[in-house]
């Protein structure tokens, strides 16, 4: 592959709209480069129906993808031949081994017969899937069968790698194992990982994009967005009947409940009686901006949409 080239895609003003009307994507604009995007927010906010315009699945109602400076709605083989892709819902063929699915989908991608043999063996053995190739696929546990939809997306060395809740079902070894393969792959990749998970995100993505009802609403790295948050996280110590008032007027990230009471971490501009300021988190950032746009529902991106 040639590494002196850095791939682009861009998705501008997307918007996906429903025969129900729904409208799951509302004019979205993200410029993506080499590195890890994730794509953070809560079931329900349109990450996967954004994924699906990336991976050509489905068509905008409106707006332009280009990958490498082509249109892609006119021309979708020029993503499509470089893309690897594992939807949130992955089908199989419950009869076939492992091996010979991925065999299947390899000669589908048109990869050579021995090119096909050599990474599928490479990524059976990065994957933990050797001790099961003689076992069909019916019979995987839901962690294996993710495993396996995480080996097609890896097939043909593709340029651009889009997987939507990749870690659902995957044990904490398994998810840091994929994590550590996402931050090797992205150095010259575009990698989009889509997930309401934030522990999936803020130790590997070089870049996090926050999407809640259908539009994108943040975008930065994990200190930038940080920043947003300084001197409005606030930790204090309540009794148990002080919580549903503050609650009303606030974001509580965490309640710890002990003899001493109810030690609260919370966001707010005003700092309660008796609270301190602490650091803030991403989940703080995260949670802040969710339980903003449940009540005021959707609102102009804050921060720049271009890498």
């Amino acid at each position: 592959m040639d590494t002196t080239h850095q791939p682009r895609l861009e998705l501008i003003e997307i918007t996906k709209v429903y025969a129900n009307s729904l409208r799951a994507v509302d004019e979205v604009t993200l410029d993506l480069r080499p590195g890890i995007i994730g794509l953070l927010g809560p079931n329900g906010a349109g990450k996967s129906s954004l994924m699906r315009v990336m991976a050509t699945v489905t068509r905008p109602t409106s707006g332009q993808v280009r990958f490498e400076g082509v249109d892609v709605l006119k021309n979708p083989d020029v993503l499509r031949t470089r893309l690897g892709y594992l939807p949130q819902d992955f089908g199989v063929y419950p009869h076939l081994t492992s091996r010979e699915f991925l065999t299947y989908l390899a000669a589908a991608k048109g990869l050579s017969a021995r090119s096909a043999r050599a990474r599928i063996d490479e990524l059976l053995e990065l994957l933990n899937l050797t001790a099961a190739l003689k076992r069909p696929l019916g019979k995987y546990s839901g962690g294996m069968m993710r495993r396996v939809g995480i080996a097609q997306a890896l097939l043909g060395d593709p340029r651009v790698i889009v997987v939507d809740e990749p870690t659902a079902g995957l044990d904490p070894e398994e998810r840091a194992r994929f994590r550590d393969l996402l931050s090797e792959l992205a150095a010259t990749r575009i990698v989009v990982l889509s997930t309401h998970i934030v522990s999936d995100v803020e130790s590997v993505a070089s870049d996090i994009a926050i999407v809640t009802s259908g539009r994108l609403q943040r975008r930065g790295t994990v200190p930038e967005l940080l920043e947003q948050a300084r001197g409005r996280v606030w930790e204090v110590l309540v009794e148990p009947g002080e919580v549903a008032d503050l609650r009303s007027r606030y974001t509580v990230s965490r309640a710890l409940r002990s003899s001493s009471g109810v030690q609260l971490r919370l966001l707010g501009d005003v700092a309660p009686r008796d609270a301190v300021a602490v650091a803030p988190e991403l989940e703080d950032v995260y949670l802040d901006v969710t339980a903003r746009r449940c009540v005021a529902g959707p609102a102009p991106v804050t921060t720049p949409v271009s890498a």
